[in-house]
């Protein structure tokens, strides 16, 4: 696929070469594809915020595969540590994607509804990536002489357009700044997550807690670990990505990496001592989306509806939905 309206010469010559487009369904917020391991039809759950691939233990025995220990590898997530173990699988499908003798991990206390696999970002980082839900579908390129041009090859207007962090190999994830309340919070991309969450630390320094008039409990919920993780959601003033802004919105937060450490020697080491927000699946919901690795950016556009999640007993925010800065409100002035 050419990249149309690159609208620079040096970009006349950039192609964004389709390698996958994958019809995905969506079970639980989870975004599901078709996939085979030993020629056995299994859910694949695609997983942007999982720096590794991994099969999930219940699966892994039901598939009746031989697991071997792992030393010297931990893995956490939001919930606490897992327990890791190995398995060799024979041929790996998914899509129009085939890989064999893979030694895949094996992890998870939890089960997720309609997978068995975790595709992580060990495997999306070697691509450019675009999530296009309002059509069911995730299409994975290899762009050819695209330096320079601007891949939203969809969005005849323009598109938002946000840097990533450079990404590392042996922990690949998908990193960028927003702007909460005008300040600045690191986000995970997490295609993995159901809603979009904030780190109750971050939404300390931005003045709302559990406290605060206005927050709602939502109760526990849990990751890939055992623990139970408590939740709020809480008004926000404002959340911009890029020139994207929303207004008065409702956000949702929690003690995510509270169970994200572990012990060397007498201390206590933090897995993400800086925190990080979940940007989850409803931001994607709302929006198309490039992941253009190639670039270290993020190519997006607003397709419609509320960005973030909301509980039937939040009151609706006066404002959802996102406008470009110094785009009016209809029916109003301009904030």
């Amino acid at each position: 696929m050419g990249c149309a309206s690159a609208g620079a010469a040096a970009a006349a010559n950039c192609q964004l070469v389709q390698i996958a487009d994958l019809p995905v369904r969506l079970e639980r917020n989870h975004l599901l594809v078709d996939g085979a391991i030993n020629g056995k039809k299994i859910g694949v759950m695609l997983d942007t915020g999982s720096v590794r691939s991994l099969i999930l233990r219940s699966a892994a025995e039901r598939l009746e595969l031989s697991l071997q220990d792992v030393r010297d590898l931990r893995m956490f997530g939001v919930g606490g540590e897992l327990r890791v173990e190995a398995a060799y699988v024979n041929e790996f499908m998914v899509g129009q994607a085939v890989r064999k003798n893979w030694r895949v991990l094996v992890a998870g206390d939890q089960e997720i509804a309609g997978s068995a696999f975790i595709l992580g970002e060990d495997f999306f980082h070697q691509v450019d990536i675009e999530f296009d839900l309002a059509h069911n579908a995730v299409r994975l390129y290899q762009p050819r002489d695209c330096a320079g041009a601007k891949l939203a090859y969809w969005a005849t207007g323009g598109a938002g357009e946000v840097d990533i962090e450079e990404i590392d190999d042996a922990h690949p994830q998908i990193i960028l700044t927003v702007l909460i309340n005008s300040q600045p919070v690191r986000a995970l991309l997490d295609s993995g997550a159901g809603g979009s969450v904030l780190n109750k630390a971050d939404a300390a320094r931005l003045g709302v807690t559990p406290e605060t008039p206005g927050v709602v409990a939502l109760g526990g919920s849990t990751g890939l670990g055992a623990n139970t993780v408590d939740n709020w959601s809480g008004p926000f003033e404002s959340f911009a990505i890029g020139d994207e802004v929303i207004r008065n919105t409702t956000l949702g937060f929690a003690d995510l990496w509270k169970d994200g450490s572990y012990t060397m020697g007498e201390s206590r080491i933090p897995r993400h001592p800086s925190g990080l927000m979940l940007l989850g699946f409803d931001f994607l919901r709302a929006h198309r989306v490039l992941v253009a690795h190639s670039q270290r950016k993020i190519y997006f556009t607003y397709v419609g509806g509320p960005v973030f999640q909301r509980t039937p007993a939040t009151p609706a925010p006066t404002a959802d939905a996102p406008r470009r800065e110094g785009e009016s409100k209809p029916g109003s002035g301009a904030n």
